[in-house]
């Protein structure tokens, strides 16, 4: 006489499948960016909010190499400071334009500066 056994089915544990999903969570929030947001306004150029162009050039020249005011080289440093001698009031129009092989970085870096210098009116252009 043959005596049947009879195994006992396992249940699989949830342990291993739990820690997984920790550790995916906890990478998820440590490589996340929580509040960076921010909001770049920018103008249109030839839009129709704007008023007419007053004053001495101003036209900001993003290269790779760096920057140029009016043509002439400049640190990003002083880029504020060379701004407000050309404008009268921060509402004047300021434009930007990125050259070839120009980094979007240095332009939103740009921008964060003439924000915080005051200047309300930037314009980006081709």
């Amino acid at each position: 006489m043959h005596i049947a056994e009879t195994r006992r089915r396992r249940t699989p544990s949830l342990t291993p499948m739990i820690d997984v999903v920790f550790l995916l969570l906890v990478f998820f929030m440590l490589a996340s960016r929580f509040g960076m947001d921010m909001q770049i306004p920018l103008s249109i150029a030839g839009g129709s909010s704007g008023s007419a162009y007053e004053g001495p050039p101003r036209l900001v020249d993003i290269t790779a190499e760096g920057l140029l005011l009016n043509g002439n080289a400049i640190e990003r440093s002083a880029l504020p400071a060379r701004l407000s001698a050309l404008t009268s009031k921060p509402s004047d129009t300021i434009i930007l334009r990125p050259k070839s092989g120009a980094k979007l970085q240095a332009m939103v870096q740009i921008l964060g500066d003439l924000g915080d210098a005051g200047f309300t009116q930037v314009v980006v252009v081709e």
